[in-house]
């Protein structure tokens, strides 16, 4: 019997110039390149996580690397993660051309390997925070593109879904992965976008990617953070350049035949009424959302309404439970549909035979969250994960405004959560029923999905007389959880 044995890539040794200087040279087959000058400093650059990209040019080398500042002597891989990264480069003279052939073609053949991008799609946001999405994409994105021998392509978006609409109908087979330089919204557009396809099954497996030039930077924020990375621009762009990816759940929120898909949050109350209300401050950027919170907390409001949902393992203590009723999807409203029978029609698991439990207002916040992070700024479910099959609820229906106060302030690193006038739960499924303001039966409040309102209490027209918003106030709204349905690239 013939055993088969796996044969170890050796590792490469040359004596060579780095930089003019001579040095001893080797390259490991784990993708690190070592080097000790005479006068006896030791560097490394580790491929993976400092290299974007190669030349060879006769003799040489030239290294194009993304290396923290804080690196120094003896110093191997991406460092810490918390430091500032600076675009370096390093040029290796070989003794003859086909050592510098040899080596290229070995740190060319270990960066394929890893599955990096070559082709990527993206879309800017020219309106999106403080209008500055086109100014970071040539000034600090473009460089790393070009550095790393990335083709892409770009697409300034023009007006609200208009990233929605070139997804859905879009050749993905032209590129490794569709980027998103903007805030969350325009990431929510493309996911809804690749579901309304025909093939959304294939066309939601392409990676996506977020790099932050909006206001809230959740999705962005929560990858950064999840591996302990500094949250910039740059190092978003990197996490891209590097191919890493990972599952993120989709959450199909529903109301008859409406549907709508969202990967960050659903707010009503307090906070979606921050989040909306604030739009006049946006020239502030991200400030705007402190200040009007203070506003808010102030006036507090306070709305009547009811909420029903299916805890996750361990988190059924919270609620009464309830004898099931008919699902919330079977209202026709199909007038309103937003998603046709042939796209993605929603998680192919029931929960109708779950256990359901309810709550009965009055609420202050409704909050669910699928990734730890809203904003850079305020982290409200600091237990999410990005495909655990679960929303993260948090919910307050009682707080006086000091304390409320308090806990706005504490947004910044989840510790609120610990608060008794917080409710903080993981959901499988979840329905709300949103009602009237306490003490103004007149008016209602709004229901905010990844920054965009979906429903609203108070009528808003639009300049053809029809209601602007896709669902009705009032009615259930339904949310359940696909796990991991999507990919989206990760700093891991």
């Amino acid at each position: 019997m013939t055993m088969k044995t796996e044969i170890e890539t050796p590792t490469l040794r040359e004596r060579v110039r780095i930089d003019g200087s001579p040095a001893e040279a080797s390259l490991v087959a784990d993708g690190t390149l070592r080097w000790s000058s005479d006068n006896g400093g030791e560097w490394c650059l580790a491929l993976d996580s400092e290299v974007l990209g190669l030349e060879a040019v006769g003799l040489r080398i030239a290294i194009r690397a993304f290396v923290e500042l804080t690196k120094g002597l003896a110093s191997c891989g991406g460092g810490n993660g918390i430091g500032k990264r600076v675009r370096r480069g390093y040029v290796l003279e070989m003794p003859t051309e086909e050592a510098a052939s040899r080596w290229t073609e070995r740190m060319k053949d270990y960066l394929d390997s890893i599955g990096r991008p070559k082709r990527l799609f993206f879309f800017v946001n020219p309106f999106g925070g403080k209008k500055s999405a086109c100014k970071i994409f040539d000034t600090e994105i473009k460089p790393l593109l070009l550095d790393a021998d990335i083709l892409y392509t770009v697409k300034e978006t023009k007006y609200q879904l208009h990233a929605q609409e070139i997804a859905k109908s879009m050749d993905l087979l032209k590129y490794d992965g569709v980027v998103c330089v903007s805030g969350d919204g325009v990431l929510v557009e493309v996911v809804n976008g690749l579901l309304q396809r025909e093939d959304w099954n294939t066309a939601i497996k392409i990676p996506l990617g977020i790099i932050p030039a909006g206001t809230g930077n959740g999705m962005a924020k929560s990858l950064l953070d999840s591996v302990g990375d500094l949250f910039s621009v740059s190092n978003a762009t990197f996490s891209i350049i590097r191919g890493y990816r990972c599952p993120l759940d989709v959450v199909t929120v529903l109301q008859g035949k409406t549907k709508f898909f969202s990967v960050l949050m659903l707010t009503w109350g307090l906070v979606a009424d921050i989040d909306i209300e604030s739009e006049k401050y946006r020239w502030m950027g991200s400030a705007r959302l402190d200040f009007y919170s203070l506003l808010r907390i102030m006036n507090l409001r306070k709305y009547h309404g009811h909420v029903q949902f299916v805890p996750a393992p361990g988190y059924e203590v919270y609620g009464e439970p309830i004898k099931q009723t008919n699902s919330c999807c079977e209202d026709d409203q199909g007038d309103k549909a937003n998603v046709s029978a042939c796209g993605y029609q929603g998680p192919a698991v029931s929960i109708e035979g779950c256990q359901w439990r309810s709550l009965d207002g009055p609420f202050i916040s409704v909050w669910l969250n699928n990734v730890p992070w809203a904003g850079e700024h305020v982290m409200p479910a600091p237990n999410a994960v990005f495909s655990d099959g679960y929303l993260d609820a948090i919910i307050i229906k009682d707080c006086p405004k000091s304390a409320l106060l308090s806990l706005m302030l504490k947004m910044n690193d989840g510790s609120y959560c610990e608060s008794p006038y917080v409710m903080y739960l993981k959901v499988k499924a979840f329905r709300l029923e949103p009602g009237k303001r306490v003490g103004n039966p007149t008016k209602g409040g709004i229901v905010d999905s990844d920054g965009e309102v979906i429903a609203r209490g108070d009528h808003v027209f639009n300049h053809n007389n029809k209601q602007e918003n896709l669902m009705a106030y009032g009615p259930p709204i339904q949310m359940t959880v696909d796990q991991g349905l999507a990919n989206i690239f990760s700093p891991r």
